[in-house]
């Protein structure tokens, strides 16, 4: 099976080839659509043999598929259809949580990415959990994102950016209690000092992750769960109570 990898980001998209070491990149940014995305990856991907595609997306992904649209990105990513783009069967996954399954060595992890906002995942005995930490509130006036992401670290400066990193980080090892807690995105090397029980990452794990998910079958990619037979009557007895409204 040969797999083409591409990592969505908001400065840059990267991609990378089963067989081949070295990745290659174009520029990305606000005006990026799934379209232009599509047609520059498969530009930039001349002269390399594949036939499935695994996509890292930088927002929440379910079933398969973006629910919401990027932040950082251009429009459209919702309805776009991948897999007839690139003409080729595609799996997708939050960006972050590709990277944490290429980090990933077993028991409990969270995986936290430092970049343009907070990306986070937790595994648990293998199975994948992306989660949307960087929007939970933070302080006053903001967010755990808009205090370690790139605004927060322009905003604050690297000295003060640093002493929120170490706090947040520990507000949320202190939550979730992971064996162990995974350090990525491109922000992260500007740390001086990792936090107590918190490993460097690297950003080509997210190349590893995107072969590995051909490989699983994980409930992130599954259907969703039928409803129960009583949801469904209680469901029905609401809609005729209303239509007799």
């Amino acid at each position: 099976m040969r797999i083409l990898v591409v990592d969505v980001g908001g400065s840059n998209v990267k991609i990378l080839a089963t067989g081949r070491r070295v990745h290659r990149k174009m520029a990305s940014g606000p005006k990026l659509t799934p379209r232009a995305m599509v047609k520059g990856v498969r530009e930039l991907a001349q002269g390399w043999a594949w036939d499935r595609v695994s996509i890292g997306y930088p927002g929440v992904v379910k079933r398969n598929r973006p629910v919401a649209e990027p932040v950082n990105l251009g429009r459209g990513w919702v309805r776009f259809d991948y897999a007839a783009a690139f003409g080729k069967p595609v799996r997708m996954l939050n960006d972050a949580a590709m990277q944490a399954l290429g980090s990933y060595r077993g028991g409990s992890m969270l995986f936290l990415g430092l970049g343009t906002g907070l990306g986070s995942a937790l595994i648990v005995h293998g199975q994948i959990q992306p989660l949307e930490l960087g929007h939970l509130p933070y302080k006053k006036d903001g967010s755990f994102e808009n205090y370690v992401g790139k605004r927060g670290l322009e905003r604050l400066g690297k000295k003060r950016w640093r002493l929120a990193v170490a706090d947040v980080i520990e507000r949320i090892q202190d939550a979730i209690r992971p064996d162990y807690t995974v350090l990525g995105g491109g922000e992260a090397k500007l740390l001086s000092k990792l936090p107590k029980g918190v490993e460097p990452g690297d950003n080509r794990f997210a190349f590893k992750g995107g072969f590995l998910l051909w490989e699983r079958e994980d409930p992130a990619l599954a259907p969703p769960p039928k409803p129960r037979s009583g949801t469904k009557r209680a469901a029905r007895r609401r809609k005729r109570a209303g239509r007799g409204g």
